[in-house]
């Protein structure tokens, strides 16, 4: 596990800087404490800070990796899986290799196969930069669902890429503004997928390949796709197997996913909520090494939000060691600062932050790789927007009192997300309904929260947004060739993947925020031969009548307790600071020091006015319970991109990257 950086020059004779190098390398410490590393050739530079998982001798393990002939140079983040049989086939055809990484094995597939032969045999959570001398090329590759971030940004002159955005500003020729378009889509929460909150900074979108050739004394980059989640088209799902059939398909895709996974130098925990997914990969982690697993379990001091009775009662099923984390929510806003210097973008909800201390709790304890049951959802459609695309727009054969049933049954379940996880009222975007048949639940309540966004912008940003639409760039950013002729819920589920899953679930709810602590997150339900699998699943094993995830709770009856089994999905969030007294005091504490109207009008951001105008309605007798879940969404959102005011545009990044490579002594000689 990595944190990578580095940049191109347009020039291939101008002097790479070996201290900027490292200063992008020391910026990122917290990915990787364990050494550095960093190379040059022809005006193009690679540095990394480096978390030793896999082959842990440093000098061996140290990247980046040039190749045998200097024609190639890698500098690659995460984990690939199989590397081993991969390496067994190189080395009978010839191949040999310098060090036990599994990244060494791209050096090797590249050359053979190429590019885009190479990328269907990488099975894990990736990303890297592959540098090709002869073609003088910069290949920058992101894994298939965006679990390992990477950015990307033009200079004058070049090109400059990192695992994180601080990485990037951590280059004195990069500018530091934020967009207005990404201003907006922080304050409503949903980003359009490729964006940031920053101008001309940009990520390698999940599934894409980012191609920088150097060509008669200018950089073409191109972008293009080499996977993408493959919901069948309704006339070619083909005839329904036995339901036995799917259910032993997706349990035996999870137990590989989950034992490939378990490979490491290092010991490998688990997360633990009161999820049936986390629960799943506890049971077969456990079983797969026949020895007692380390859970870590998160606590609330809030009943609504408190899962630890349930993981409690499956550590002890399958004899895990728990650790349990008990945090009292009102503290979550002690660490809301932090935690926003390593998520690099605004968050509603502060399980970011409770994520972020849980990290660190596995750090303490001497771990560096913990299993997760992230995708889950995703694949088998967990969520309550699921449900209700599934309710609204496929299953047209039921009934009007079927129908009322199911209305009231949805109403009653979810009414703790509404405002968040669920919008209060409908919300129909025209481009959205275009582009996918009709406006998705997961994106609704974050529409509904970004009518609110034009009364709280700064004049100069809402001037530069005239006429702007979020739900159109979104639409727009979906390819309709993967939505077209797909059943409902595969689209609902498309959408969530695109957006959600990515700008949120796996930065702020999992790489940044694991990451911030040295801790990598391995999710096996990501396994993309797992989820080619689910993707051919029938919606009706999905959601089957009322069960959500069906298929997968009959894959895994066998190892979940009773109670957990027949349990409704419970999306996993912090208690929002309505809820609390004490909790809404912690918040407007940090409220004070941010959005006072003097931090407001030093920023550039926000309208005074708007803000002022937001807590007095959050604070109104008639504002409903959905209403303030809503708005304190927004208040977090907007304490957020203040706080990241002060960390990257106050700040003087390049300075503080220095500092911080001199502190652990990492120089250019070294």
């Amino acid at each position: 596990m990595f944190g990578i950086a580095g940049f191109i020059y347009t020039d291939r004779t101008l002097p790479v800087e070996p201290e900027t190098l490292v200063a992008m390398a020391a910026i990122q410490y917290h990915r990787g404490p364990d050494c550095f590393g960093w190379k040059e050739m022809h005006g193009i530079g690679f540095s990394q800070s480096r978390l030793s998982i896999i082959d842990l001798e440093e000098e061996r393990g140290r990247q980046p990796f040039v190749s045998r002939d200097s024609s190639l140079m890698l500098t690659k983040n995460g984990e690939l899986y199989d590397y081993q049989r991969l390496r067994a086939d190189l080395t009978s055809r010839g191949a040999r290799f310098l060090t036990r990484s599994d990244s060494e094995i791209i050096l090797h597939l590249y050359p053979r196969l190429g590019l885009d032969d190479m990328l269907p045999h990488l099975r894990g959570e990736f990303a890297f930069a592959l540098y090709d001398r002869e073609e003088d090329s910069l290949h920058l590759v992101r894994d298939r669902f965006g679990i390992k971030p990477l950015y990307w940004t033009a200079i004058d002159g070049g090109v400059v890429f990192g695992s994180e955005l601080k990485v990037l500003f951590a280059h004195p020729a990069v500018t530091r503004k934020f967009d207005s378009a990404g201003l907006y889509h922080q304050l409503m929460q949903t980003i359009v997928p490729g964006t940031t909150a920053f101008a001309g900074v940009h990520q390698v979108k999940p599934g894409h390949v980012l191609t920088v050739r150097r060509r008669d004394g200018r950089l073409d980059v191109d972008e293009r796709c080499y996977w993408d989640m493959p919901f069948p088209e309704e006339d070619a799902r083909g005839k329904p197997a036995d339901e036995s059939e799917y259910i032993d398909g997706v349990r035996e895709r999870l137990i590989e996913a989950v034992q490939l996974r378990l490979e490491a130098d290092v010991p490998v925990g688990c997360y633990l909520s009161g999820g049936i997914d986390s629960c799943a990969i506890v049971g077969l982690a456990g079983a797969s090494t026949q020895g007692s697993v380390k859970a870590y379990t998160i606590g609330f001091d809030s009943d609504d939000y408190d899962e630890t009775p349930i993981a409690t009662e499956m550590a002890e099923a399958v004899g895990a060691e728990q650790d349990i984390l008990r945090i009292e929510s009102d503290h979550l806003y002690d660490h809301f600062e932090e935690t926003l210097w390593h998520t690099e973008r605004s968050i509603y909800n502060t399980l970011g932050v409770a994520k972020f201390l849980m990290s660190r709790r596995v750090n303490e304890t001497g771990y560096k790789v913990v299993l997760t049951g992230e995708g889950s959802d995703e694949l088998f459609a967990g969520y309550p927007a699921f449900r209700r695309d599934m309710f609204l727009h496929g299953l047209d054969h039921l009934s009007a009192g079927e129908r009322r049933e199911w209305e009231n049954l949805l109403a009653e379940n979810n009414k703790l997300f509404k405002g968040a996880m669920l919008a209060e009222e409908t919300v129909e975007d025209p481009a959205l309904t275009a582009r996918v048949g009709f406006t998705p639940s997961c994106l609704q309540p974050w529409l509904a929260a970004g009518e609110r966004v034009p009364r709280l912008l700064h004049p100069d940003h809402n001037a530069a947004l005239a006429g702007y639409s979020p739900g159109t760039a979104i639409a727009e950013s979906l390819d309709p060739e993967a939505l077209e002729r797909r059943h409902p819920l595969d689209r609902a589920q498309y959408v969530w993947i695109k957006t959600m899953l990515e700008g949120q679930i796996l930065t702020w709810g999992g790489d940044r925020v694991d990451m911030a602590n040295a801790m990598e997150a391995r999710p096996p339900f990501l396994d993309h031969h797992l989820a080619e699998y689910a993707a051919m699943l029938p919606p009706s094993l999905r959601i089957h009548g009322r069960t959500e995830k069906y298929v997968l709770r009959e894959a895994m009856k066998g190892l979940l307790p009773e109670t957990l089994y027949k349990r409704e999905k419970f999306a996993f969030m912090a208690p929002p600071a309505h809820t609390d007294p004490k909790k809404w005091t912690a918040m407007q504490t940090l409220a004070s020091r941010y959005l006072n109207p003097n931090a407001i009008d030093e920023a550039g951001l926000l309208d005074k006015d708007g803000v002022a105008r937001l807590f007095e309605l959050h604070e109104s007798p008639e504002a409903s319970a959905a209403t303030q879940t809503q708005l304190h969404a927004v208040i977090n959102h907007l304490i957020s991109v203040q706080v990241l005011h002060k960390h990257f545009i106050d700040t003087d990044i390049p300075a503080a990257a220095i500092r911080k490579a001199a502190e652990l002594g990492w120089l250019p000689e070294s």
